[in-house]
Formats: C-alpha cells, sequence, structure tokens
C-alpha cells in the first residue's frame, strides 16, 4: 500500500486532501497543531504536533513516504495578511516549517514532496490594472510581492528547487489561487473572500446592506477545492518541477462575487464599500503552463463552487444562531 504525508492536515485544503487520498487506496498520516474544524479525519494517523519544532518534523517522518504533501503554513485572508500585524510571525513560523520539513525529507531519502506556494508571490507592479493582471508563471521576477506573506512563500519555492538541484530531490511547486470550498474558515479574520462574503450574505436580510472592502472593483479568481486536489495530484504525479499556477481563469470583481452569491441567495443587497485591507488590484491564474505542459487546466465555472460553498456556509450560520430549519427565501 502506498503511503502519504499530509502536513497541515487539519486545515481546508489538507483535510480534503485527505479524504481525496483515502480514496484513492493510500494509507495516510496527516499532522496538523489542530483536528480539522467542520468534520472528523480520514487519515489513519493524526498527529497534533508542531512542525517548527525539528524533533516533531523528524517524529512525524519516521519513515520513506511515497508521497509528502506540505501545506502547513501560518495564513489567513486578507484581513490576516494585509494588515502588516501579523507580518514577523508569517515569515518566522511558515520559513522555520519548510526548512525543517525538506531537511527531514532528505535525511529520509524522500523524493516525491508538493509545496502549496501562493499567487500572492507574483509582483504587485504587474497587478495594479485589475482588468489585465499579469499573473504568468515567469512573470515572477524582477520579485516585489505585495506582502511578507508573498515574500516567504517566494523563498520556500526556491528552497524547494534548490533541493532538487542540490540534492536530487523531485519536489514539485505550485502557486494556489484562492482555494475555496465547504468545510473552510468562514469567520474570525482569517477567512478567505468566497468564504467571507458568503457568510456577509448568510446573515443579511433581503433589502438590507452588506460591508465590502474598497470600492470592489478588484479583481480576482477563485478555484473550487475538488479542482485544486486534481492540478495537486497530477503536479506531484508528474516529471515536471514547477512552478504552475493552480488556479481558475474566471475573473471577477469583488463586486461581481458578491452579486453571484446574493443571487444563489435569492436576496437583493446594498453594497455599502468601506476602508479595508485590499491587497492587489487585480489577479487572475494564468493557465496557459500548466495546460501546455500537463495538459489540464481547471474548467469547472465558479457559480458551481459557490452554490455548494454557500449551502455550506448558511448551514454554520444558522447553527450558530441556533436555527434548525433552512431559511425561507
Amino acid at each position: 500500500m502506498k503511503t502519504a504525508l499530509v502536513t497541515g492536515g487539519g486545515g481546508f485544503i489538507g483535510a480534503h486532501l485527505v479524504s481525496r487520498l483515502k480514496r484513492e487506496g493510500f494509507w495516510v498520516r496527516a499532522v496538523d497543531l489542530k483536528y480539522p474544524d467542520f468534520s472528523e479525519t480520514d487519515a489513519d494517523d493524526f498527529v497534533i504536533g508542531d512542525l517548527r519544532d525539528q524533533a516533531v518534523c523528524s517524529r512525524v517522518i519516521d519513515r520513506r513516504f511515497d508521497e509528502v504533501y506540505q501545506l502547513a503554513a501560518d495564513m489567513g485572508g486578507a484581513g490576516y495578511i494585509f494588515t502588516g500585524e501579523h507580518d514577523a510571525d508569517v515569515m518566522h513560523n511558515s520559513a522555520t516549517i519548510n526548512l525543517n520539513m525538506v531537511d527531514a525529507c532528505l535525511k529520509r531519502n524522500i523524493k516525491h514532496v508538493f509545496y502549496s506556494s501562493s499567487a500572492c508571490m507574483y509582483p504587485a507592479y504587474n497587478q495594479e490594472d485589475p482588468n489585465n493582471p499579469n499573473c504568468a508563471e515567469d512573470s515572477a521576477y524582477p520579485a516585489a510581492p505585495d506582502s511578507e506573506y508573498g515574500w516567504e512563500k517566494l523563498f520556500s519555492e526556491r528552497l524547494y528547487l534548490a533541493f532538487n538541484r542540490n540534492h536530487n530531490m523531485e519536489c514539485r511547486v505550485a502557486r494556489y489561487h484562492n482555494i475555496f470550498g465547504p468545510q473552510g474558515t468562514w469567520e474570525g479574520g482569517k477567512e478567505k473572500a468566497p468564504a467571507a462574503i458568503c457568510r456577509k450574505v448568510a446573515e443579511a436580510q433581503g433589502g438590507g446592506d452588506i460591508e465590502i472592502w474598497g470600492d470592489g472593483n478588484q479583481t480576482r479568481s477563485f478555484l473550487y477545492i475538488d479542482e485544486c486536489l486534481e492540478g495537486t495530484t497530477r503536479l506531484l504525479r508528474s516529471p515536471y518541477n514547477g512552478p504552475f499556477n493552480v488556479g481558475s481563469d474566471e475573473m471577477v470583481t469583488i463586486n461581481q462575487l458578491v452579486d453571484m452569491v446574493s443571487h444563489i441567495a435569492g436576496k437583493k443587497l446594498h453594497k455599502n464599500h468601506i476602508p479595508g485591507p485590499l491587497g492587489v488590484r487585480g489577479r487572475n491564474s494564468d493557465n496557459r503552463l500548466i495546460a501546455e505542459t500537463l495538459g489540464w487546466k481547471p474548467s469547472s465555472p465558479l457559480v458551481k463552487g459557490l452554490e455548494k460553498t454557500y449551502a455550506w456556509v448558511e448551514e454554520q450560520v444558522r447553527r450558530k444562531r441556533g436555527e434548525n430549519q433552512p431559511s425561507t427565501k
């Protein structure tokens, strides 16, 4: 039986990845600071541990796993990443995890290691025009990410690819673009835009207001979790190092995203634009390279993923309110 290790296995993407690998017949070990928030883990072995500690990494990586997925990081949505209040923690914590992980994998002669980078590493100067962002993989340099989170991601990309060159490893790197879906963080400050908007719409009364940071004309693309996992496993099992974009190329404004969720909910809402952390003005996944190289790219429409995500978030909102029955539209 093949074996896999998923770090960050208590997080949104990690928990879904564990379930997928189990369906594929893997024996799976997961590790995180916590168990998944919204479901029981499907992992055969779940280790509660801090990967900033070298001893924990050595204990977790006690064998030669067939596949290692390094998803563990200190991260969150715009309200966590772009305020500047968490920069030191984000850089120190994530860099320490990656340094420990690649060293522990090397010692066990593990070849196939996947590292989840982020579109936040792309230069801010290429993302000033919301209608024409440049996020092709070869646009990464000269480097100028708009956040310390992005700088750490860029450093760690280079770390894993350097271990490929110097130690004959076969690490693979993907740049994720705004992954979303059910069972993700939906409140508390670390949630990303789709979950945050689904929550705000679910909480709002028809005809009421919904608060949006900025003018709402900033653009993004959002990738549903199932397609993220497909791209992730395809890349790790391919002969290509990357980095590759793993994201949707269906670009929308935040205002359009609000309209889509409002339509799904059957509510008419007024957008109240307020100051808040925004990130770059425009970002969209450029999928030409992954399509040409792997013969695959995400294709599911955004609205399909939003329908599933809104239904799940609405259920969480009702549970928090103590409501047991579906809301009437």
